[in-house]
């Protein structure tokens, strides 16, 4: 009889158990394949180091406006595997020592049932068909997410493929159709233009990247279109296929039907909860998308039973998953006060070329909230140091509430309600606005912070000074 049995081992599974274990819980970790999950194996760790790849090509495809000499003689597709599995496996094998000296794990495939006495246990099968009980006084469904299709679109592998196979390429696909103009889209976009690939991105909505603020999405589309690669807006697709080893795609666009031919199509289209078959339904905790129903805290409506990470309908990110994990064996611990994860300050990272980081409200969200009391101020990349050196332009907006007193010290104005950036280097600077939005800052308060010359995250303080009223070289 363990504290805490927990179903899935990727990053809301194993924050889950590390944190439990830091507060002397006993811990049983259950996993059907290996520790670290898609985040690890499939998703956020594979994908960046090959787009660290394509980022150094990028870097080499300008070296002549550098005062570099250099020819690019193509790609080692043996390097390059050689490259991201060594990342994986050397993040694999400490994850590994820790999971094994933090908790009790059970390699298999679980599945949720109830023990004798009535609570929520997990019946492990493993490799040999043998079936083991695990029971705990408290049981957490970490089993994370798989991709999603469109209807009537068959998944081959192949020509048609989801993003679990497409990070595995060694040669990268002379003409690519993404459908899906989400972070997973728009990062495999980065990732194979700068590699050759003739790359369409197709997008049923208005606009790219269609949950970042308005202004993010119409920055990164036009930056694309420079770097040469379509972006189709408005597209909804009516059919893929499949003849001797080439793609079509059929779309129905405002100038009317168009066709594209590929060689291969990524269908990008988002992720869903992976909770079919683990007994969920029987329990009757799933809403009906798949998603496990808790409160604010992860509990579901069955005494005992918790869930994090991407089977709940939050945020379906690596980091908001830690977050939810270490909120659920906190309370699972009995400790005071914890408090539920707001995810409005969790930040949203795409890592396509330029970078786009954000957190807190969007304009629009906060206009609808706020109304005129919104006060917007930007700050341009273009005239940032180290990002005309990077080669890249963006920019920083912060959104805040209108102060009603006059700007120049601290205290006045109103609270950072959203951060949004795009440019170099997004996915690391967007960490000082994090602190902004969830501490409700004021920008005088932020301006009067020193930032250092020449660096990125300097347009950060220049944005906040803006919106304090007192613009430095901007206006």
């Amino acid at each position: 009889m363990h504290d805490i049995v927990v179903l899935g081992g990727g990053p809301g599974g194993y924050a889950v158990a590390f944190r439990a274990a830091a507060r002397g819980l006993d811990v049983a970790l259950v996993e059907a394949d290996e520790l670290g999950g898609t985040c690890l194996h499939r998703g956020c760790i594979p994908s960046k180091s090959v787009l660290h790849v394509a980022e150094v090509l990028e870097e080499v495809n300008r070296a002549d406006v550098l005062g570099l000499k250099l020819t690019f003689d193509g790609l080692d597709g043996d390097g390059l595997s050689a490259f991201r599995d060594g990342v994986i496996n050397g993040l694999h094998k400490g994850l590994e020592q820790l999971a094994m000296s933090r908790a009790t794990v059970h390699r298999g495939r679980g599945r949720l049932t109830t023990a004798d006495d009535g609570r929520v246990a997990v019946d492990v099968t493993d490799d040999d068909g043998m079936v083991t009980r695990v029971e705990g006084q408290n049981v957490v469904i970490a089993t994370g997410s798989i991709a999603r299709s469109l209807p009537g679109v068959e998944i081959d592998g192949e020509v048609v493929q989801s993003s679990d196979q497409a990070l595995w390429f060694t040669t990268p696909p002379r003409r690519a159709v993404i459908i899906g103009a989400g972070a997973i889209g728009m990062e495999f976009a980065s990732m194979w233009r700068p590699m050759g690939s003739e790359v369409t991105v197709v997008e049923a909505l208005d606009r790219v990247l269609p949950l970042e603020d308005a202004d993010a999405s119409r920055a990164v589309a036009k930056a694309y279109r420079r770097r040469g690669i379509d972006v189709l807006t408005s597209a909804r697709v009516q059919a893929v296929g499949v003849d001797a080893g080439a793609g079509t795609v059929d779309l129905e666009v405002d100038a009317g039907p168009r066709t594209l031919e590929a060689d291969l199509i990524l269908v990008a289209v988002g992720r869903g909860p992976n909770t079919a078959g683990i007994g969920a339904q029987e329990l009757g905790v799933l809403d009906d998308r798949g998603f496990v129903q808790t409160d604010g805290y992860g509990a579901t409506a069955v005494s005992g039973l918790w869930a994090v990470g991407d089977v709940r309908p939050t945020l379906a990110l690596a980091h908001a998953a830690f977050a939810e994990g270490q909120v659920v064996a906190d309370r699972i611990a009995g400790i005071e006060d914890v408090q539920p994860v707001d995810h409005t300050h969790t930040p949203r990272v795409t890592y396509c070329h330029p970078e786009v980081a954000s957190v807190g409200l969007t304009e629009a969200q906060a206009r609808e909230r706020y109304g005129d009391a919104v006060a917007v101020s930007t700050a341009s990349m273009k005239g940032n140091a180290k990002g005309i050196i990077a080669g890249s332009d963006g920019f920083v907006k912060v959104i805040s509430l209108a102060g009603d007193t006059p700007v120049g010290a601290i205290g006045d104005g109103g609270a950072v309600l959203g951060v949004h950036i795009v440019g170099p280097h997004a996915t690391d600077i967007i960490g000082e606005a994090t602190l902004a939005t969830a501490w409700e800052a004021i920008p005088a308060e932020l301006a009067a912070i020193t930032h250092a010359h020449p660096t990125l995250y300097e347009a950060m303080g220049e944005a906040f000074q803006s919106a304090a009223g007192l613009p430095f070289h901007g206006h």
